[in-house]
């Protein structure tokens, strides 16, 4: 058996695996009202599979993913529901880590993403530091709404 068979076949378990713990997280939500916790890995899986992105080795510091040329990725994702609640924030964004833009990928109540926003680096820094919001000074998140607003969408592309 050929590496790219085997790269490929270890790629379709991890998706089977991903939509079962999407299911059992999606159906313990909607019987607690509390996430269980799985919504940052299922994100960034998603998100690499759909924009053809690499992801980093788990735990590295500094980004979650690399695309073409090299470019840096923090990948953010978030059960917004549809339609998206854009009052919700996004996790902690950390400011001194190397990356080159952020994603936020946007998942339904089933964990199913709706949509996914890229924001430059800068644009980041500057909606974190800009002077108000303890949320944004102090524990650097965004409001999904200001990602959006700072962003653009690159997926579902029309």
């Amino acid at each position: 058996m050929s590496s790219k068979h085997k790269h490929s076949d270890k790629q379709k378990r991890i998706a089977e695996i991903l939509d079962q713990v999407s299911l059992l997280a999606s159906e313990y939500g909607k019987l607690t009202g509390k996430p269980l916790g799985v919504t940052g890995e299922v994100g960034e899986y998603k998100v690499s599979c759909l924009l053809d992105l690499t992801l980093t080795p788990p735990r590295q510091p500094g980004h979650d993913a690399t695309g073409v040329g090299g470019r840096k990725y923090e990948i953010k994702s978030r059960i917004t529901g549809k339609p998206i609640k854009r009052s919700k924030r996004t996790s902690k964004i950390n400011i001194d880590d190397q990356w080159d833009a952020a994603l936020l990928c946007c998942l339904d109540d089933d964990l199913q993403p709706i949509c996914i926003y890229e924001a430059d680096r800068e644009a980041v820094l500057q909606a974190l530091l800009k002077p108000g919001s303890k949320a944004r000074n102090e524990r650097h998140t965004l409001s999904i709404s200001q990602f959006i607003s700072i962003g653009r969408c690159v997926w579902p592309v029309d």
